[in-house]
């Protein structure tokens, strides 16, 4: 989950290598450092963020080759001695690293016996001391010293590395962690994601697992860590850098929340057939007719994506007919799961790097299922080892708390499940009916935004409260889920989503006079159940938030508090109620001094299991 960032050419990599750590600090900010080559190494890294750092720094910084990381700690605690660059005995080579280097304490015992001094705790700086020991083993080249290395140790891994001995040249190498790295005019960048490099080329090329890239000023060369040559093809990123930026709101997550409407309607654009009541996805045509055919679905996902897939649930059973299973990916393939040949597996996943869901593409794989993706980030790991798939593009997000991601993979699934739907059981009459409901749900995610400052105010009332319940019934139970996790991840209030039914077999005898009860009630075929459950709670002073539809006069006389949103049809519910839920989260965050952004022991990209 760590963020890397690499420089080689004619400018001074200072700036751009600590701008790009700036822009990757979403994947993690505990510690943060950088290392620059002006003849011999010169080492500065400390704990905390990376403005932290900046300001720590020399002003005559020099150095045309550069490399950064900011950490999501893993072994070893946060401090300026485990953060990374990370340096051999002689101070002759340095190592930034993201992810577990599982056999690291066998390699630490052996290296000690060998005479290494190591100064920290991590799994890093045993790397780094490999290096060095093979390079003066084996009397080889510097490349040779680091692809030797990498054959030893077993993990996962994106390391970039750079030498005072061989000091016009920088080598990165991936496995099952993502590096990529951009092609400019004499001059290359390294990044784990392609936030660092936008502003600098669109010319990027992705490392697949177990390849390493020589890059110096003249070029590059990319092999495998058997030494085997493979050619790459250069993309073309798809996004500018304005979409990165803050635009003028206060936090990268109030922006995203407010782009919603946007990501949803491109998350549309182009598939719906508005006439017909038909959907066109072109990632999975070739694969239709097996989905269609398919004896069961199961899809496979973690924290925010595996509540869209729960919502995703719904939706496929229902429109479809095809039993859908949802499971977390993080035990999927520990359990030695059932798979079959005319089963199909999902993946979702907002980065498409998601450690845990990529592990569980590549179990069903082996067992022969059809794997498709769902991801945001176009040339990620998942997109590319999935059979088939589908671009959520919601654009980049950048708070660690997803919120664009959820309400545009809802949307993708509600396509999947439209398309199978219509070769399916479904009318031509209801796909008609479902497409323009879809068609009209961004301008309803719009007039949503409008109650901002109302549920501000809301959040006021509310920012001191120690515990939070949030309950839904069918297709809004997961938008409960959602709306909990979004609270305690933000704002560090302990909060539970449950199936509304379910309240009263164990969460009832949480409720009193002090704790808020969040109902998702809007008028949909579960209404007069969720009012039962309202009055349930109103009698034991419980204190009621409804999510209601517009024109709801009989909810006003039940809850303390009601945010009202435009009508929708069931199924696409979800797509309105989470809205609310996010900026509640968010502001109530806000006012209790967290960096919503930023939330503590959190990053936006799970590379690590």
């Amino acid at each position: 989950m760590c963020g890397i960032v690499g420089y080689i050419g004619k400018r001074q990599a200072a700036p751009i290598v600590i701008e790009g750590l700036k822009r990757l600090e979403y994947r993690g900010y505990d510690s943060a450092g950088i290392a620059l080559l002006n003849g011999k190494l010169e080492i500065y890294k400390r704990a905390g963020k990376v403005a932290e750092l900046e300001q720590s720094l020399p002003k005559d910084l020099m150095g045309t080759i550069g490399i950064g990381h900011t950490r999501w700690a893993t072994h070893g605690v946060p401090n300026d001695i485990n953060a990374h660059p990370h340096i051999s005995t002689n101070g002759d080579i340095a190592i930034i690293h993201n992810g577990i280097i599982e056999n690291y304490a066998a390699i630490r015992t052996e290296l000690l016996r060998k005479g290494h001094t190591f100064r920290g705790q991590t799994d890093t700086e045993v790397l780094v001391h490999l290096i060095e020991e093979i390079w003066a083993e084996a009397h080889c080249d510097f490349e040779t010293a680091v692809r030797l290395a990498l054959k030893e140790v077993v993990g996962t891994y994106g390391v970039c590395v750079i030498s005072s001995r061989e000091p016009d040249k920088l080598i990165a190498a991936r496995n099952g962690s993502p590096l990529l790295f951009g092609v400019g005019d004499g001059e290359y960048f390294l990044g784990s994601d392609a936030s660092p490099i936008v502003q600098h080329t669109r010319k990027v090329i992705y490392l697949s697992d177990g390849e390493m890239v020589i890059i110096t000023r003249d070029g590059y060369t990319v092999k495998t860590i058997e030494n085997i040559e493979m050619p790459k093809e250069i993309d073309e990123l798809t996004f500018s850098i304005a979409e990165i930026e803050k635009g003028g709101f206060e936090h990268f997550m109030l922006k995203e929340i407010f782009e919603q409407p946007e990501a949803i309607l491109n998350s549309m654009r182009g598939r719906l057939l508005v006439g017909e009541g038909g959907v066109r996805l072109g990632g999975i045509s070739q694969h239709l007719e097996r989905l269609r055919a398919s004896k069961r679905i199961i899809i496979v996902a973690c924290g925010t994506s595996w509540h869209a897939g729960l919502v995703g649930e719904y939706l496929i059973e229902e429109l479809a007919r095809i039993p859908v299973e949802v499971e977390y990916a993080s035990e999927f393939r520990y359990r030695n799961p059932i798979i079959n040949h005319d089963d199909v597996v999902i993946a979702i996943s907002q980065s498409g790097e998601t450690a845990d869901t990529l592990a569980a593409v590549r179990e069903a794989k082996a067992r022969g299922a059809l794997v498709m993706g769902i991801c945001n980030v176009v040339g990620s790991s998942i997109a590319r080892e999935t059979d088939c798939g589908i671009y959520t593009h919601a654009g980049p997000e950048i708070g660690v708390a997803s919120t664009k991601a959820f309400t545009a993979q809802v949307t993708v699934l509600t396509l999947l499940a439209l398309a199978l739907g219509r070769r399916r059981t479904l009318s031509d009459a209801e796909a008609k009916a479902l497409v323009d409901e879809l068609c009209a749900i961004p301008d309803k995610a719009r007039e949503i935004l409008k109650l901002n400052d109302d549920i501000k105010r809301l959040a006021e009332t509310f920012k001191d409260a120690r515990n939070f319940l949030y309950l839904g019934r069918g297709v809004n139970f997961p938008v409960a889920l959602e709306g909990a996790l979004k609270l305690k991840e933000i704002s560090y209030i302990h909060a539970e989503g449950y199936p509304a039914a379910e309240m009263k077999h164990g969460p009832i005898a949480l409720i009193d006079e002090n704790m808020p009860v969040v109902f998702i009630a809007t008028k949909d075929g579960s209404y007069h159940k969720i009012v039962s459950n309202i009055e349930e709670v109103r009698s034991r002073k419980g204190r009621v938030i409804a999510i209601a539809t517009e024109g709801d006069d009989e909810i006003s006389s039940l809850a303390e508090f009601v945010i009202r949103i435009p009508n929708a049809v069931d199924m696409l519910l979800p797509l309105l109620t989470a809205i609310p839920l996010q900026l509640l989260a968010y502001h109530i965050a806000v006012m209790r001094g967290c960096n919503v952004d930023q939330p503590r022991n959190l990053a936006k990209s799970v590379t690590v299991e």
